[in-house]
């Protein structure tokens, strides 16, 4: 399945999830600009997934529709290229991969294969947007965009971090 979506530039509202020809599948409801909190809902307005930094940490909780958790993505140190990790419990543990200076990245399940990927689509002072691209029979596609969504809101909070510094 092939999904477009995207963030606001204040990081605040909602926004469409579509498909390839442009039709509305969903939506993003990217809370509130002070918490990178926000909701991923499927056709009929149904919400799917929930997507939020745990308290006091680094981490990525990703919850279904009644706030269980349903997997953890965390940012895996690397020198020359871009890695996160995705806990989905006891569906697999998913390596997130980019090259350095790259908007591609590439999801692995704990045997290397590539089950899905998105790319960030973007110009530079635009807010982000992406395509996934999922062939996962494990992993549903929303809850891969809360993913998606969260390591972008890892990389704005590491960029922020590093500002202010």
């Amino acid at each position: 399945m092939e999904l477009y979506f995207s963030d606001r530039f204040f990081s605040a509202g909602t926004t469409d999830i579509m498909n390839g020809q442009g039709e509305s599948l969903g939506a993003v409801d990217l809370q509130s600009m002070m918490s990178a909190t926000l909701s991923v809902y499927g056709t009929g307005s149904a919400l799917r997934y929930i997507g939020k930094f745990r308290f006091m940490s680094g981490k990525w909780a990703v919850s279904d529709e009644k706030d269980f958790e349903v997997g953890v993505l965390r940012a895996r140190f690397s020198m020359f290229s871009k890695k996160y990790e995705y806990d989905a419990g006891q569906r697999g543990l998913y390596a997130i991969e980019s090259p350095a200076f790259s908007r591609e990245y590439t999801i692995l399940d704990d045997s290397g294969n590539a089950v899905a990927s998105f790319e960030r689509m973007n110009g530079w002072l635009q807010a982000g947007a992406f395509r996934l691209r999922n062939s996962s029979t494990l992993l549903d596609s929303y809850e891969l965009i809360a993913v998606v969504m969260g390591v972008h809101s890892i990389q704005k909070r590491a960029n922020n971090a590093a500002a202010s510094t």
